[in-house]
């Protein structure tokens, strides 16, 4: 029901086929991605079709690029063409939903006809562009009466239901930032409260998605994000009314023009605030195009300038501030001595403090983000140790010890992670007393994080990203190992001290059923190893709302038993294998690093 646009080429007289002459490369003109993708466009409906003929054809004419939708509201009643809400939220269908046989079912009166579209349910997406992973039946109900002698939807849910396929055509991921919330540790870090988060969310690629991309960023960061992050613009500020479609000028610049949240009072707000502004719609809109966004403008809707952010200048509150610089690859060798790898070197150089001995045998091993302490479990997972990476000290008391005996490798303590905040997580897996710990600092006393919701559970493993509010653990119920990602949420407790936990659990890779290990690989990607039911191990990139990453399969190697990506994506990736530990660059195959080594890791 759908016609492919494309381009034509007009010829003029006639044309004959050349059977002589030189050859010749013609260089092609360089294209946005909106211009080099095919374009999809409705068919409206025709005289005389049947209910389920009309259903089909409305849900085909909303997979068009039309803005508005026009031709999918010709299968509407004109009243209901009026009221119907496209933006309301999309319901994604494996394969795409389908009118049943048997699933036109005409009223008692014989007025009208009610159509049933059916589909497996992938995923939904609401109404603020956010991704949520979900399975089970789509029912949708779709009411039909005649309107000027044709069958015309009278009745149905506002939204889309798209098949996969469609939904990653028309759809495409992007972030935008909010200021991560720190609580009382927010005077832990140079920047304070303007380490800013990704929060990625879903819009339309060919149809003004810069302006969607800041609508998007104007209503607040979605509902699981919101709890741990907060947005510099005021509250029910939005787009001026005369900003129909925004762009970049020829230089870079991105003029926007914002309208106050209350009635008749023009937008007015501080210097530094409107700084923090703009640099959340700087990094926001950054990458949305091959041109990059040289300069940010914010006015009021009455014309007056509110403030300017030069890229340079909103580099200090660029995403990934407490990343570290991740100069190096970590492992751990044949002895056990933690060893460090250059981008360009093919074998690692223990490294010069107590873990590159070889004295202490270990388990699992974490680098601190700013490479400069280590911290290692021991071969049994009984105790952890915190030292220093490059000094030649020797191995002080263990800091945490668990609270079971070890009997395998299934118990004891988890490899350590640590946060851009500079503090140290780690998992006691003890039979009796699960629990997760945080080591403020990598040298205090280990803290008690409460985790609501992880009921019977048990964290296998665990990763906290650099922000320090977003936290990936690996559940384990029964047979069972899932993906759950966390926030952090930090408050003071009764006595003044800093206190954390972990909320808002969500299976992020619900279609894994066995994850064997995953990994922080930028501000919102994760690289993640697990099975599907039935299926084989495989390598995977998603993002953090659980939708798949680009790309969204990795080539796959022997056996991995764990992964380390850093969030510099143009890092290779790390995997302790049955080949030994490999790396696969980023525009390469995998490369065996050593035959025999366990425990890859990047800083933090």
């Amino acid at each position: 029901m759908a016609l492919l646009a494309v381009g034509a080429l007009l010829l003029t007289g006639c044309a004959s086929m050349p059977s002589s002459g030189d050859v010749r490369k013609i260089e092609g003109s360089q294209r946005s991605d909106g211009e080099a993708q095919v374009r999809v466009f409705g068919v409206p409906p025709q005289d005389g079709e049947r209910p389920a003929q009309i259903v089909r054809g409305f849900l085909e004419a909303t997979t068009s690029d039309e803005a508005e939708y026009e031709t999918a509201r010709e299968y509407l009643t004109k009243e209901k063409a009026e009221s119907w809400d496209p933006s309301a939220g999309t319901v994604v269908i494996s394969g795409g939903p389908e009118v049943p046989p048997g699933g036109v079912l005409p009223d008692s009166e014989e007025s009208g006809f009610t159509v049933e579209v059916t589909g497996s349910r992938v995923a939904e997406v609401d109404g603020k562009h956010a991704y949520t992973p979900a399975e089970g039946p789509y029912l949708g109900l779709f009411h039909l009466s005649q309107e000027d002698g044709e069958w015309r939807i009278d009745k149905l849910p506002d939204g889309l239901v798209l098949g996969e396929a469609d939904f990653q055509r028309i759809y495409r991921s992007v972030n935008t930032y909010y200021y991560a919330g720190l609580g009382p540790e927010a005077g832990d870090v140079p920047q304070g409260k303007n380490v800013l988060v990704g929060d990625p969310v879903y819009v339309r690629r060919r149809i003004d998605p810069v302006t969607e991309t800041v609508r998007a960023l104007l209503n607040g960061p979605t509902d699981w994000l919101r709890p741990v992050a907060t947005s510099a613009y005021p509250t029910g500020v939005r787009l001026a009314s005369g900003e129909r479609q925004l762009a970049l000028d020829d230089s870079g610049e991105l003029q926007v023009s914002l309208a106050s949240g209350a009635k008749g009072q023009p937008l007015r707000v501080e210097r530094k605030q409107c700084e923090r502004m703009a640099a959340q719609l700087l990094h926001t809109v950054d990458h949305q195009s091959s041109t990059r966004v040289k300069r940010v403008v914010l006015e009021n809707e009455r014309g007056d300038l509110l403030c300017g952010l030069r890229s340079q200048e909103a580099q200090r509150y660029a995403p990934g501030a407490l990343n570290g610089r991740a100069a190096m690859q970590y492992y751990l060798d044949e002895t056990s001595r933690l060893v460090a790898l250059g981008d360009e070197q093919r074998a690692g150089v223990p490294v010069d403090g107590p873990f590159g001995t070889g004295q202490l045998a270990m388990r699992h091993v974490a680098v601190s983000r700013g490479e400069t302490r280590a911290a290692g479990v021991s071969l049994d997972g009984s105790s952890l140790y915190v030292g220093p990476l490059h000094a030649p000290e020797p191995f002080g008391k263990p800091v945490l010890t668990s609270a079971g005996l070890p009997k395998d490798e299934t118990a004891g303590l988890t490899a350590p992670s640590w946060d851009g905040l500079g503090d140290l997580w780690v998992a006691d897996r003890a039979p009796e007393k699960p629990r997760l710990l945080r080591i403020p600092d990598g040298r205090g006393t280990p803290e008690r994080v409460d985790v609501p919701g992880l009921g019977e559970g048990r964290i296998e493993a665990l990763r906290v990203a650099a922000d320090g509010i977003r936290i990936v653990l690996l559940v384990r119920e029964g047979e069972a190992v899932t993906l759950m990602l966390g926030r952090v949420e930090r408050e003071n407790d009764e006595a003044g001290r800093p206190r954390a936990k972990v909320t808002g659990l969500r299976n992020v890779a619900p279609q894994l059923e066995n994850v064997v290990a995953a990994s922080w690989a930028g501000g919102s990607r994760l690289v993640v190893v697990g099975k599907e039911s039935g299926g084989v191990q495989q390598v995977r990139v998603m993002s953090t709302d659980g939708s798949p990453g680009t790309p969204a399969k990795l080539p796959n190697v022997n056996e991995i038993e764990g992964i380390a990506a850093s969030e510099d994506e143009d890092k290779p990736l790390l995997a302790d294998s049955a080949e030994g530990i490999v790396r696969l660059p980023r525009d390469g195959d995998w490369q065996e690093v050593t035959e025999h080594g366990s425990a890859p890791v990047y800083p933090g």
